[in-house]
């Protein structure tokens, strides 16, 4: 989710490619920089903080023929001014920013170095700058595509160089760019914000696509060179909504973004043969772990007990989850074969943090779950799993929760592989996780979703259920209705209602059902109809093809049949998207719920 700007063509100044960049501020970052020629010499700036640091520290007035611009969300690296993007090669003469990963660029920096060149980044995208400079012969163009063979991962990419002020490329593989010209310029960017000024009508690149910019006119290729014929589109969103990707929030926007985000989560994470690859853990000898403490709060939380169902199924170990701002007040045993997972989307969470200073204390190592680089429980555990989920603005987690589930169920696999454990199921499961991202937008698009949503705007309270693993589905389900929707929500374990719950159905106190054809499958149809007997509505999410759920469920919500213990992660654009709707047909802004923060710095 970092912020991509490059503007070539007429002359311009420097304080264009500010004002780009100014726009691209919603998106979330640590640092920020340009680099821009005259033609003469390549002038590159950069600053960590916010875009008015960069402001005062760069000669904006500058007249320059071609630029590119960028904000930085750390992946690799911490955020500092020499990690900040654009990069460049040896020869000072080419510049680059990225968006992505490089999932090899650690092979491909070792072999550069080999060939002497000198880095001064920790980051993954310097090798692109160096790549082009090794295969630059006098045609930007061509040096890009030979570069863009060797790469591998997810990434956007704008190029210049200083002896060609003339020309830029851009490339995209996984992550959006989008490029627009008028009778003077041409604008690249990672979404249509800096562009409307210029003009109304672009063209968003499709994966694999690269744009050839000559001044004002554009060629795209495929990364062979072949031309490509793209349609434009004509923007009819104000700036307000451009920035929102035309959605009216951005909690709506970042659900529609879960399929990305799985996609940056899983580079570099699973080899060919579809079994996990968490080098960071290596060293921690996970398959003599017995005993597994898991800390977090709220929706983090819910992942964590989705990872204890899971790794309790498949593996001899007590996983042990705790609430942090209990874990942290009650004596804290700590053994050689304990290990401690810390889940925080911020990475600031108090609670959390003091949880992991407790566990330090006691001797034990941590291994922290966390969206933002350089974050404070980043920087205090052992190591740390990173969600690359890009930022996340709306308050109640989306995307970030999908990211925490999938780097969990990838622990726990990989537990499975060290202890030599593997067979076919677990293949299946991550092949699974793998294609996640094309049936989840699937289910985002289902505009089922949304009707269900509608009958039930007008209810006061809603009871969530679910089985086995669904139980933490129930838990979140019924905290994202809560928070954003301010209706009385509650989650149980649906086997839990005879003692005591039944008690407050009625026909005004719906339930929302998770019943997949599972292993206790039938066992939920019993609790289903527990409820309706108390003339409760019923909210049914089933396995497409179930017809049976329709004679015990007034509205049912279908998602593909999956692996059992991925219900969780297949659920969750339902419960998020029904929260959204139900939340926006109320009035209410589903990005900012009252009397709530993203990040929680306070006990």
């Amino acid at each position: 989710m970092c912020g991509i700007v490059g503007i070539i063509g007429h002359e311009f100044k420097v304080a264009e490619l500010i004002e780009g960049l100014k726009k691209l501020e919603y998106r979330g970052y640590d640092s920020a920089g340009i680099a821009a020629t005259n033609g003469s010499q390549l002038i590159v700036t950069k600053s960590v903080g916010r875009v008015d640091s960069l402001k005062n520290v760069i000669e904006e007035e500058k007249v320059v023929k071609s630029g590119i611009a960028h904000t930085r969300w750390a992946t690799h690296g911490a955020p500092n001014d020499t990690n900040a993007h654009p990069h460049t090669d040896c020869s000072g003469k080419i510049a680059v920013v990225h968006n992505g990963i490089i999932e090899n660029y650690q092979e491909l920096k070792t072999e550069l170095i080999k060939r002497g060149h000198k880095f001064k980044s920790e980051t993954d995208t310097e090798v692109i700058s160096h790549l082009i400079e090794e295969n630059f012969k006098g045609n930007l163009f061509q040096a890009v595509l030979d570069t863009l063979k060797i790469l591998k991962g997810a990434f956007a990419i704008a190029v210049i160089h200083s002896d060609i002020p003339n020309v830029m490329v851009g490339a995209r593989k996984g992550s959006p760019l989008v490029v627009g010209c008028n009778d003077k310029y041409c604008v690249l960017a990672s979404d249509v914000t800096p562009i409307i000024k210029y003009t109304r009508d672009v063209i968003f690149l499709e994966d694999g696509d690269v744009v050839y910019i000559e001044g004002n006119k554009i060629k795209i290729t495929d990364f062979s060179g072949n031309t490509l014929i793209r349609k434009h589109t004509h923007i009819t969103w104000d700036e307000s909504a451009a920035e929102k990707g035309g959605f009216k929030h951005f909690m709506l926007k970042e659900i529609h973004e879960i399929p990305e985000a799985i996609e940056s989560a899983l580079v570099g994470r699973i080899d060919s043969n579809y079994t996990p690859s968490l080098h960071e853990l290596d060293e921690f000898n996970l398959e003599r772990v017995k005993r597994i403490l898991l800390v977090a709060c709220g929706t983090s939380y819910h992942a964590g007990l989705v990872f204890k169902y899971f790794a309790e199924k498949y593996l001899d170990v007590d996983v042990l989850i705790d609430v942090a701002s209990e874990f942290r007040y009650r004596p804290i045993k700590i053994t050689e074969d304990t290990i401690t997972i810390a889940i925080s989307q911020s990475g600031e969470t108090a609670d959390t943090l003091e949880s992991v200073r407790a566990v330090k204390k006691a001797g034990g190592k941590v291994i922290a779950i966390s969206n933002v680089v350089g974050s404070t429980i980043t920087r205090e555990s052992d190591v740390t799993l990173y969600m690359n989920a890009g930022p996340e603005i709306g308050v109640a987690a989306s995307k970030t929760y999908v990211n925490q589930l999938v780097l969990l169920y990838l622990l726990g696999l990989y537990i499975i592989k060290k202890r030599d454990l593997w067979n076919q199921e677990y293949s299946e499961i991550v092949k699974q996780i793998v294609e996640s991202p094309k049936t989840l937008k699937g289910i985002i698009s289902n505009k089922e979703i949304e009707d269900v949503a509608d009958n039930y705007k007008n209810y006061h309270h809603f009871m969530y259920i679910g089985r086995g693993i669904n139980t933490a589905t129930a838990l979140e389900g019924a905290l994202k209705l809560k928070e954003i929707s301010y209706i009385n929500a509650v989650g149980y374990p649906a086997g839990e209602l005879k003692h005591g719950p039944i008690a407050l159905l009625d026909p005004k106190f719906p339930v929302f059902a998770f019943a997949p054809k599972d292993s206790l499958y039938e066992k939920m149809r019993s609790n289903i109809e527990e409820t309706r007997a108390r003339n409760a509505r019923i909210v049914a999410v089933a396995t497409q093809g179930d017809e049976e759920i329709k004679k015990i469920a007034h509205d049912v919500i279908y998602v593909p049949e999956a692996h059992e213990d991925l219900y969780p992660l297949i659920f969750a654009p339902v419960i998020q998207l029904f929260a959204y709707y139900i939340a926006d047909k109320r009035g209410y802004d589903p990005d900012k719920p009252r009397n709530l923060a993203k990040s929680v710095t306070v006990e």
